[in-house]
């Protein structure tokens, strides 16, 4: 199994420049202070030696295996890194083999640097399980995934969870500056760049340590001179993939923002969301989906035309495609954001559902049962009902509900747009039940 941290390999400059610039101790890591600070619980473990099994977790390009290499140069530990991608469960029972023989025989710890952890599914990550209790390896594991979904529940309970963020501006602008200025970056190229151009790579890596110093990379090979300037950077960096992976927890956490915005009658912050959405691929009937259920869980009946516009659309959509029904889309979102807005029938069929698994199935009044047979009838079925039509205002003074439920109400409009006018008129209603003295009644 290749060592990635092999030292000589390390430091050949036929090596990729992101890997060759990978910190070497705790000293040399950029960012992730909230764990690597001094008197940090993570930072802590690892200058006493005494980690337990963790988990990495954070977009590409923070420092994953970049901290499972200062863990492997820091501590006492031997260290084995396997790649869930390219390795296989047969692989990784070779290696609990020896982690075991090493323990047993010779007294070594094994460190287990697992990385793309995910990529295994839970029964696979099983195989971890008797090693790490029986305490012949401490695994680190490194996923971009949420662990909450993509790690085994009983290994996760026996690990430490630390999530990475992406790298902010300021780290990514040092991190490039020391790849200029390092022997085993690119300083035998005595390179000089423009404050804009470095500038532009650290704000549209997106946090990405690889892809800004990949940027780098390229634009040092395409330097004519020793200057690289803003075009030259421009260039390099080519448009990047946006973090959002329709299957993963990125996917999740725009689609919340989006509905959120719309929530919180917030045009331009839902267009935004909408726009991520369109660049990152995600298909637009899945937007228009969650469209429909906002228009009638968060507009509801104050403004009932909200879901006829976002069928609407979704029939636009469909007909026309995109990118012209980006548009289209853009037309949903911005009348869903400035509706009025009203969850009272979401509100209503939520309590009616817990009244329904609380009570049962309560029976039906015998009033309002259907009597299609001469039995049914003779069982009163039916019997007193009154046709809503024939009376005063079109409302009869009867109950709908089961007896023991009669007086509750599920469905409480708000004062908010169209909503009020049917809160107005439910008020009518009632009173015409309880009230009225039509003589048919």
């Amino acid at each position: 199994m290749e060592d990635l941290f092999d030292q000589e390999n390390h430091q050949s400059s036929a090596r990729p420049l992101a890997d060759r610039m990978r910190p070497r101790n705790l000293a040399e890591v950029v960012g992730q202070q909230h764990l690597l600070a001094e008197g940090k619980l993570l930072r802590r473990l690892i200058e006493t030696d005494q980690l337990g099994s963790l988990i990495f977790w954070g977009p590409p390009g923070t420092g994953k295996t970049s901290l499972g290499q200062v863990i492997a140069n820091t501590t006492s530990y031997r260290f084995v890194f396997f790649s869930a991608v390219l390795g296989s469960i047969k692989d990784v029972r070779e290696i609990l083999a020896e982690a075991k023989n090493q323990r047993a025989y010779h007294s070594r710890r094994t460190l287990l640097f697992v990385d793309e952890i995910h990529r295994f599914n839970k029964a696979q990550q099983d195989a971890f399980l008797p090693a790490v209790e029986k305490g012949d390896i401490t695994l680190i594991g490194a996923t971009t995934e949420n662990p909450s979904f993509e790690v085994n529940s009983a290994l996760l309970s026996r690990s430490r969870v630390f999530v990475l963020e992406p790298l902010d501006s300021e780290a990514l602008k040092l991190l490039l500056q020391r790849a200029l200025s390092e022997e085993r970056g690119l300083a035998a190229r005595k390179l000089q760049i423009d404050m804009d151009a470095l500038e532009f790579l650290a704000d549209k890596a997106d946090g990405d340590a690889r892809v800004a110093l990949g940027a780098l990379e390229v634009a040092a090979a395409a330097a004519t001179t020793r200057q690289i300037d803003l075009n030259l950077a421009q260039e390099s960096l080519q448009k990047k993939a946006l973090l959002y992976d329709k299957g993963a927890d990125e996917h999740y956490n725009v689609i919340s923002a989006f509905i959120k915005s719309m929530r919180g009658s917030d045009p331009d912050a839902a267009l935004y969301w909408l726009a991520r959405m369109i660049e990152a691929g995600e298909d637009p009937l899945f937007i228009v989906r969650r469209m429909v259920i906002f228009a009638s869980e968060d507009v509801g009946n104050a403004d009932p035309r909200a879901l006829q516009m976002v069928l609407a659309v979704q029939q636009a959509v469909h007909f026309v495609g995109l990118p012209e029904a980006r548009i289209t889309l853009a037309q949903g979102v911005t009348y869903l954001a400035t509706a009025p807005k009203s969850n009272a029938s979401y509100v209503g069929i939520k309590q009616a559902q817990a009244e329904v698994r609380n009570s049962g199935a309560l029976p039906v009044p015998k009033h309002v049962r259907n009597a299609p047979t001469k039995l049914m009838k003779a069982l009163d079925y039916g019997k007193g009902y009154k046709y809503a039509h024939d009376h005063s205002g079109g409302v009869a003074q009867q109950e709908h509900l089961p007896d023991r439920l009669v007086g509750t109400r599920y469905y409480q409009p708000t004062e908010r747009g169209y909503e009020k006018t049917i809160g107005e008129r439910m008020a009518f209603n009632r009173s015409q039940r309880v009230k009225s003295q039509d003589p048919k009644d």
